[in-house]
């Protein structure tokens, strides 16, 4: 016998979208927010993955690119950058702030360079960020909460 009823088998489709994060409690549901591994949510701001990645493949050295929210304790999320650079390219995280500095938010450039020889990606030809947060961080996305 349960204390409390059980959740229903189908809640109503127009409250829960698929990538929502909600708990059942008490006999309602709470909702979490969105958990997206494109939008970072850092010290109060909403950073679009996307935008970062887009400013930061004008770079001349990078060839590839795949930004990341890392758990920070402070933030919440920090902005990783996991970097592919064109051959015999040389690239530090202090060069590349200074570089975006000149056309790019400061709280949207990346705290964290990765440099890998190579972005992994799924059999779809697309990055897997979720496996890019347990690679780097030992964590999922579902940290955040």
């Amino acid at each position: 016998m349960f204390d409390v009823a059980p959740p229903p088998q189908n809640p109503c489709p127009s409250l829960l979208s698929p990538g929502d994060t909600a708990m059942y409690q008490e006999g309602a549901y709470w909702i979490r927010g969105r958990t997206s591994v494109d939008i970072i949510k850092s010290g109060g701001y909403k950073i679009s993955a996307l935008e970062v990645e887009r400013h930061l493949l004008a770079h001349p050295s990078i060839a590839d690119v795949a930004v990341i929210g890392a758990p920070d304790i402070v933030w919440g999320q920090k902005v990783s950058a996991v970097v592919e650079l064109h051959k015999s390219q040389e690239l530090s995280l202090q060069t590349l702030k200074k570089w975006a500095r000149e056309s790019m938010p400061s709280y949207t450039i990346p705290s964290e360079l990765l440099l890998v020889e190579e972005i992994p990606r799924n059999q779809m030809g697309k990055v897997d960020k979720k496996q890019l947060l347990k690679q780097f961080y030992g964590a999922s996305e579902s940290f955040r909460l």
